[in-house]
């Protein structure tokens, strides 16, 4: 056999082994990984709307880079806002996958047949917390409403998320549940409706000796320097429930799907179980996915 027959056949075998191999590697991230001229294979974008908490706790410089390393055919872009607007951002197919903490509106999310699927995925807790001389008298209540109505009747600072998130709602749902008309800055000078995140949230109240209702992961993820107190906690109505939720039709719906099983499965748990354990001697979140 000549060598230019050789040749010919190894180049033909090759191009024959890159054929079938193309279909699954561009398959990995939701179909839209591309060959780029001979740079290879160009990851593709998946796009996550999550809360403030997530990012603000330090969970993602974990959980990102895990998922990457996992699937090297996906790179991730975070959006941080509030619940409401990662839902937003979902209906207009802005995000590929949510990771919120709102139930009922994720639920409702998915009924409406903007989302795929939803799951739990981790859970932790909010707390009430303010200064530590706490003027207010939280840390005197006999119960959680007792607590909430002390904030009213105390008349010192409390700064609102007022963004429509999910901390948002919980702090609107607790003020009801205490009989308390829902505090505007207008009708409460003591009020604040800052409309930030809840790391730029928990800064304003510790600048102005206020209180606030936060998830426990930021506020231990920011402790050393807030001049807060966590004055309330430990009540079942504190339970702070996450969800994901792949987004029906999305730019990048396989990715979705992909961080969505990776999220859920063993390797996610464990991050998410891990993280916080070596510095605040417990995990920030409890994965919780079933």
């Amino acid at each position: 056999m000549s060598a230019r027959r050789l040749m010919w056949i190894l180049r033909t075998v090759a191009m024959s082994a890159l054929a079938l191999a193309l279909p699954s590697v561009l398959a990995g991230c939701g179909n839209a990984a591309r060959l780029s001229g001979t740079s290879g294979i160009e990851p593709t974008e998946v796009v996550i709307a999550s809360t403030t908490s997530t990012q603000d706790s330090g969970l993602f410089d974990v959980l990102i880079p895990a998922f990457e390393k996992a699937h090297p055919e996906c790179v991730v872009k975070v959006i941080a806002v509030g619940t409401g607007e990662a839902l937003a951002l979902g209906r207009t197919k802005d995000a590929d996958v949510l990771l919120v903490h709102a139930k009922t509106e994720e639920d409702e999310f998915v009924a409406a047949g903007f989302g795929v699927e939803r799951s739990d995925v981790m859970y932790n807790d909010f707390v009430v917390v303010g200064p530590p001389t706490d003027p207010a008298g939280v840390r005197r209540a006999t119960d959680l409403l007792s607590a909430i109505r002390a904030l009213a009747a105390g008349r010192a600072p409390f700064v609102s998320r007022g963004d429509g998130s999910g901390t948002h709602k919980k702090e609107l749902e607790l003020w009801s549940a205490a009989g308390v008309t829902t505090p505007t800055p207008d009708a409460r000078p003591w009020y604040d409706s800052a409309g930030q995140g809840m790391g730029e949230v928990l800064m304003i109240a510790s600048n102005r000796r206020g209180y606030t209702l936060t998830d426990r992961a930021t506020y231990l993820s920011m402790r050393a320097a807030l001049d807060l107190a966590i004055l309330r906690e430990g009540d079942a109505e504190l339970r702070n429930q996450y969800g994901v939720v792949v987004v029906a039709g999305a730019r990048n719906q396989a990715g979705g799907q992909a961080f969505f099983d990776w999220i859920l499965g063993e390797e996610g748990q464990r991050v998410i179980g891990g993280y916080g354990v070596e510095e605040y001697g417990r995990p920030l979140f409890i994965p919780n996915a079933k």
